[in-house]
């Protein structure tokens, strides 16, 4: 906390500068306060699932083995140019949605736009706006943001019309923006818990996505020092993981 005396000293030392002095220094200062308010709107406006995640605090000794320069490199986002997409396939509690909510906020600290979406509220969110006749406006929400995360990606098989929303975002996004995919089921697996009804949609879907992207693995190295990285980092379990 300043002191009478010290902000006295400041003042005299602001009041000893030339006039260009004084005015950079105030151009400067509204530039970072319009920097940090820009930051704190991406953020809220993503609506991350773990708005506390970071790059700097993910473990790498909790019984897993992560490719720790990959995820550095993602962090500085060079993947978004080239709009290419993560995937983070793991198990229950083995960190993907930490770890993707923490390359998230590595991105709107690049100042690039964020959205979070759980695969089940993601589909609820398409059928409703189908329903309600806005599908063309919930569609720009979730395809319009330079990264989409997509967590529980395939937690259950979906519809036949669930596919064809996922096909009309997915279409949208392809080579225009990137997504990052959490998920439970392995990359070579996926087509089995999409094919049910319809083995050409589901081959258009991931035509889309699997072609164009960057995978972290996030393996037991040592079942009996792992932890739920909710554990590591005491965050609340919820539902979306």
């Amino acid at each position: 906390m300043e002191t009478a005396a010290n902000t006295e000293e400041i003042s005299c030392h602001f009041d000893g500068l030339a006039f260009e002095e004084r005015f950079g220094m105030l151009v400067d200062a509204e530039y970072n306060n319009r920097k940090d308010n820009k930051l704190h709107r991406l953020i809220k406006d993503a609506s991350f699932d773990q708005p506390d995640a970071s790059i700097e605090d993910i473990d790498y000794k909790s019984g897993r083995k992560l490719n720790k320069n990959l995820i550095y490199q993602l962090a500085d986002c060079g993947y978004i140019p080239e709009h290419m997409n993560i995937f983070i396939p793991g198990a229950m509690g083995s960190g993907k949605s930490y770890l993707a909510c923490a390359l998230g906020l590595a991105t709107c600290r690049q100042y690039y736009t964020v959205k979070y979406a759980s695969f089940p509220n993601l589909l609820i969110a398409l059928k409703t706006a189908r329903d309600s006749q806005c599908y063309d406006k919930v569609l720009k929400q979730y395809s319009k943001p330079t990264v989409l995360i997509i967590d529980e990606w395939l937690q259950y098989q979906p519809s036949f019309e669930e596919q064809k929303d996922l096909l009309a975002l997915l279409q949208k996004k392809v080579r225009k923006t990137s997504t990052i995919f959490c998920s439970q089921i392995e990359k070579k697996e996926w087509i089995d818990h999409l094919s049910a009804q319809d083995s050409t949609l589901s081959e258009a879907i991931l035509d889309r996505i699997i072609y164009d992207g960057y995978e972290i693995s996030i393996e037991y190295t040592d079942p009996e020092k792992a932890k739920s990285m909710r554990e590591v980092h005491r965050i609340k379990r919820s539902i979306k993981e």
